[in-house]
């Protein structure tokens, strides 16, 4: 590497005010080339005959970690407007530095042209499709940006013919929408948290031109915010990738311009302080809230609103799922409620004695969450019930800010759900991620049969339509079977008789099936893909899929059912009968893998789905850990029926010691 030690400082960093203007970029190990090859090392000098560059540094200013790589956390402070990275908590004016030299080989003064790009790597499509040997179709769906303000295009250097290399200092950063689509805006604002930065590894991309060949380099390249319209067809426009256009695409006529990408990668962590509040939205309360339980860590006032990571959240009540529930208030946990208790009670209270009730959720906000800011935990505590206040009340918390894939870890002690006699005590424990909703956030058109079934609560004749915005990926865990192999679903259960002198008349065994699994219950991993018909694979009833060496049984109803599911049978002493347990939920473009482990170095997946058998969302989504009644009417084969099941005698707590996504 040829250096001098008379190396002159173009300096083009952006004031403060100007700060807005400037966008960001990140690292990981490829290379790009043009005149000369840049064998993964940014540091070595690249040559064209007009000019070179040598020593591409993309994050001067924020510390390493290794030679390659960089770390940050999300800044989750004011952070509704978006994320930024970095945030003036990371560093002071809210910029990346990042540098280059250049050295000028004409024989005159000559006008340079640079420009900086970033990706999201972890998630995102391969920009080169090998099978079609074109521009991957999907990779407009990718990841990246430039300058902030997508009209600021090459930027201009002038430099001078002294031998000499020159180094140029620029900043940017990492901002939502970076290609400022129009879908995203509202009422004239850049409502840039509609598409927030994806979590993962960052790679930067830096092209040097001449001013001839900046001529070049298509309109749409230079200006991401443009559309590639060359087809000629309103339908056929779209965006393109300049990660594809400088690594695969047309480089006729840039016979003098240089592109590489830095060995030096950044990786963005989301890890929210649980200890730093709840937000309550009353929105999700449905008018006018009881503020009697509002404090320092659970509320409305303006520090919590920008601040807080969660809100409380709120089930949607399916009133068509009344239920006429035994009037009985019981502990099942504590109390080793026995299955004889269960048939006793199932068998003996008449019609009249039942209590008319639906599964409820929350009617006084922060009464039953609850943020630790000494711990750095939430706590939540599906409540007890009284004599003649009659609930069964879910409780839960859900993310206030939405993104796009990424790897969902979640530290919990989620509260057991058999007790020593292995009787359900009637939650479901689950962890799930779902739509932010609105059509700026529809997934992407499904085209075949119609499209997605449109609504989630629609029925088997609802209709199809071309996009929706519905999208749920879920860990629902519980008591219950699975439906596959189909020739072993449902278990046949006996219906108890009458006679309460004869125990054999009412005391009904389980079938063997459901007894050989006493102490265990069931990990529901699904996917609502709104039962689009494009995946190759796509089917219904059970099939498999394979993945890592393990085979997993897909489960659909019929061809209009709105999800897959896959099932995997654990012992829940290991999920909730220790300190704490790990789930993750690894959403990807092309697949979802969920896992689970007593640690995050010893995770093992218990369910794999692929874009071969279900369509992956690609919309932005929020995290949700709840603790919630099921009407077991949506669980076919359950054992034990929820409305034969006691009301709670105690607070059953739940408590969530961590959130990472990456």
């Amino acid at each position: 590497m040829k250096k001098t030690d008379n190396t002159h400082k173009i300096n083009l960093r952006k004031s403060a005010k100007s700060a807005s203007k400037i966008v960001v970029l990140v690292a990981t190990v490829l290379f790009l080339f043009s005149c000369n090859q840049n064998p993964e090392n940014t540091s070595e000098t690249l040559t064209c005959s007009e000019f070179s560059i040598q020593n591409f540094s993309p994050i001067t200013n924020w510390q390493q970690d290794s030679i390659t790589k960089k770390t940050i956390f999300l800044d989750y402070n004011n952070a509704n407007s978006g994320f930024i990275i970095p945030s003036v908590k990371d560093i002071a004016d809210g910029l990346f530095a990042f540098e280059f030299e250049v050295k000028n080989n004409a024989a005159a003064s000559q006008n340079l042209y640079y420009k900086i790009y970033y990706q999201n790597e972890s998630y995102k499509f391969e920009e080169f499709d090998s099978l079609t040997k074109a521009e991957n179709i999907y990779a407009e769906e990718n990841f990246y940006g430039s300058w902030e303000n997508t009209n600021t295009t090459f930027k201009k250097i002038v430099v001078a013919p002294d031998n000499n290399f020159h180094k140029i200092v620029d900043e940017f950063r990492i901002v939502g929408n970076p290609r400022n689509e129009d879908r995203y805006f509202h009422n004239g604002e850049n409502n840039r948290w509609k598409r927030n930065p994806r979590m993962g590894n960052y790679s930067f991309l830096l092209v040097v031109a001449t001013e001839n060949d900046l001529k070049n380099i298509p309109e749409y390249i230079q200006n991401i915010n443009k559309k590639n319209q060359s087809a000629g067809q309103p339908d056929k426009e779209h965006f393109v990738s300049p990660y594809y256009f400088f690594n695969y695409g047309d480089r006729n006529g840039l016979k003098q311009t240089i592109s590489t990408i830095s060995q030096t990668q950044l990786k963005i962590i989301a890890q929210p302080n649980l200890g730093t509040g709840i937000y309550i939205d009353d929105a999700r309360f449905n008018g006018e809230i009881d503020k009697s339980n509002f404090c320092a860590t659970c509320g409305q006032d303006s520090s919590l609103y920008k601040n807080a990571p969660v809100q409380q959240f709120i089930n949607y009540v399916d009133l068509s799922t009344k239920m006429d529930n035994i009037p009985v208030i019981a502990d099942i946990l504590k109390d080793n409620y026995s299955k004889m208790d269960y048939n006793w009670n199932r068998a003996f209270y008449t019609k009249e004695e039942l209590i008319p009730t639906i599964l409820q959720t929350s009617r006084q906000p922060c009464a039953t969450v609850f943020s630790d800011p000494k711990e750095k935990k939430i706590i939540i505590k599906n409540p007890k019930t009284k004599f003649g206040e009659w609930k069964k009340e879910s409780v839960g918390i859900i993310t206030r800010h939405g993104l796009t894939y990424g790897k969902y870890r979640v530290k919990v002690k989620l509260t057991e759900l058999l007790n020593k006699n292995n009787v359900w005590n009637g939650l479901t424990n689950a962890i799930w991620l779902i739509t932010q909703g609105g059509e700026w956030n529809n997934r992407r058109v499904c085209n075949k049969d119609g499209g997605y079934m449109a609504s989630y609560w629609g029925g088997p004749n609802d209709k199809r339509v071309p996009a929706v915005d519905y999208s749920e990926i879920d860990f629902e865990i519980l008591k219950t079977t699975p439906y596959c192999p189909d020739n072993a679903f449902p278990p046949v259960y006996k219906n108890p008789g009458d006679n309460n002198k004869n125990i054999n008349s009412w005391n009904i065994s389980l079938p063997e099936e459901i007894t050989n699994a006493d102490g265990n219950i069931t990990v529901a991993c699904t996917n609502w893909d709104m039962a689009c018909h494009e995946p190759k694979n796509f089917g219904v009833g059970c099939n498999t899929i394979a993945y890592q060496n393990q085979t997993f049984e897909t489960h659909r109803w019929d061809h209009n059912y709105r999800a897959l599911n896959q099932r995997k049978i654990e012992s829940d002493d290991e999920l909730f009968g220790g300190d704490y347990f790990y789930f993750e939920i690894d959403w990807r473009p092309t697949e979802i893998i969920w896992r689970i482990g007593a640690e995050p170095s010893k995770m093992r997946v218990v369910g794999y789905m692929n874009d071969q058998v279900t369509s992956i969302p690609n919309n932005q989504m929020l995290l949700i850990i709840t603790q919630e009644y099921h009407n077991t009417k949506w669980w076919p084969g359950t054992p034990y029926s929820q409305d034969n099941l006691p009301f709670p005698l105690n607070d059953i707590p739940g408590e969530i010691y961590d959130l990472t996504i990456e």
